[in-house]
């Protein structure tokens, strides 16, 4: 059955609702830490830099998946809780065909650029030849690994938040275990990595297809769309900041490899790349949070339930600030063995992660807040504070950071840029959220509040 999202959340509900999108999002990320183990184990720290190198402009294109994912979801939750599900089928129809055939344009496009783009970000040599092999294996699959994160969210909307779980998990399972016959066992190094990835996003993207193009006991399902620019580009504007956050962090990502070749290296560029590998472990934690939650928000903004919607914006805040916490903690008490994992091969590059880490780290205290802020305010059809948030996050704050902290802390000032651009971004996120609150008002006179 489908989950009433016209239901009042307890936190208990509103964690179990989310649970697998978290899941989703933790399992999306093992497809390239998976990668990350078997390039750096059995190809050497040159292939892992490599594809650490040529990865951000990978997640340049993929994040239209995100934007039509997160965009497309709000409105057609939004949709749903006005009461039009045959309008909101139609949206989501639209919304499919359009991410899958962009996509497919970005796919031709990335296979012929990938090589000026390796040598652009500072590849030379092998390491260029390396990074524009796995870029282009990479865009084989590009339509489907878009379409991968658009379902993300669709299926949360559907009131099927399981049933993406275990699409993932198949997706998941299948790049592990094909890394494991195509790089530890055959020996085909970054291409079997390529391959093994490309199969699971096949999978990832596919069978929601095949789901979707059936009819079932959910709302959403594929039906004969109506060609619609500005419902595709109200989503796409909707959906603007994710993707502006996914091409910024790759943006940073960037900006983060080119100073560390200059301050340290091809060792800084690996040790930075194992960091992400398991960062990426963390921040799907809150990502998977704020998609997993949207569709609630939007839905009640829909029906125009202010009280049910701050009852879920403070139980968010709460569970946040929790998990925060606890992975921060976690990242201080893991850096060793989560290096060790990737790089145990080498002792100094090992030291060099792990010291690295322990700073990194400090943003997981105000990383999901920044996430969730942007989100939030997508769910509510808001785009323009959305992705004003999104774009002081990474493009301003984030790169001022990583340019003038090492000038004044040396190395350290790289690896806590993300920490002091998150913490800004939470600032402007907070006036954000007060101005709102003053045009909706915490509790509207005579109206009781949501039940705990």
């Amino acid at each position: 059955m489908s989950v009433d999202m016209s239901k009042h959340f307890s936190t208990s509900a509103l964690i179990k609702f989310t649970l697998p999108t978290i899941a989703m999002m933790i399992f999306t990320s093992c497809y390239t830490i998976v990668d990350g183990f078997f390039v750096s184990n059995f190809a050497g720290k040159t292939a892992l830099a490599a594809v650490n190198l040529i990865f951000p402009a990978v997640m340049i294109l993929a994040s239209v998946g995100m934007m039509v994912g997160t965009g497309g979801s709000a409105l057609v939750a939004k949709t749903l809780g006005e009461g039009n599900r045959a309008r909101a089928r139609r949206h989501f129809s639209l919304l499919v065909i359009f991410a899958f055939a962009v996509g497919s344009v970005l796919a031709i496009g990335g296979w012929f650029f990938m090589e000026p783009t390796a040598h652009l970000l500072g590849a030379t040599g092998q390491m260029a030849a390396q990074a524009t092999l796995y870029g282009r294996m990479m865009m084989i699959s590009m339509p489907f690994f878009i379409l991968q994160y658009a379902f993300q969210s669709f299926f949360v909307t559907a009131g099927k938040p399981n049933y993406g779980f275990y699409v993932i998990v198949a997706a998941g399972v299948a790049n592990i275990l094909l890394d494991l016959l195509f790089v530890g066992v055959f020996g085909w190094g970054l291409v079997g990595a390529a391959l093994a990835t490309n199969i699971g996003e096949l999978i990832g993207g596919g069978v929601p297809l095949v789901y979707f193009a059936r009819k079932r006991s959910t709302h959403l399902y594929f039906v004969r769309p109506h060609l619609r620019w500005p419902v595709i580009g109200k989503a796409c504007l909707n959906g603007s900041s994710e993707m502006v956050t996914n091409i910024a962090m790759s943006l940073v990502g960037i900006l983060f490899n080119w100073q560390l070749l200059r301050f340290i290296g091809e060792d800084g560029v690996a040790a930075y790349g194992v960091i992400m590998y398991t960062a990426m472990i963390f921040s799907a934690v809150f990502m998977g949070y704020a998609i997993g939650s949207s569709p609630l928000m939007s839905f009640q903004f829909g029906a125009q339930n202010h009280a049910e919607m701050r009852s879920l914006l403070w139980k968010s805040l709460g569970l946040i600030a929790v998990a925060s916490v606890i992975m921060f903690l976690l990242g201080q008490w893991l850096a060793g063995p989560l290096a060790a994992i990737f790089v145990s091969y080498d002792a100094a590059l090992l030291e060099l992660t792990t010291t690295a880490y322990k700073l990194y780290a400090l943003c997981y205290l105000f990383m999901g807040f920044a996430i969730y802020a942007s989100a939030f305010f997508t769910a509510l059809n808001n785009g323009l504070v959305s992705a004003t948030i999104s774009f002081l996050r990474t493009l301003v704050f984030q790169v001022a950071a990583v340019i003038a902290l090492p000038l004044a802390f040396g190395i350290d000032g790289i690896w806590l840029a993300v920490t002091v651009g998150d913490a800004l971004t939470c600032l402007v996120a907070a006036l954000f959220m007060i101005a709102l609150s003053g045009r909706y008002g915490y509790r509207k006179r005579g109206e009781k509040p949501a039940a705990a």
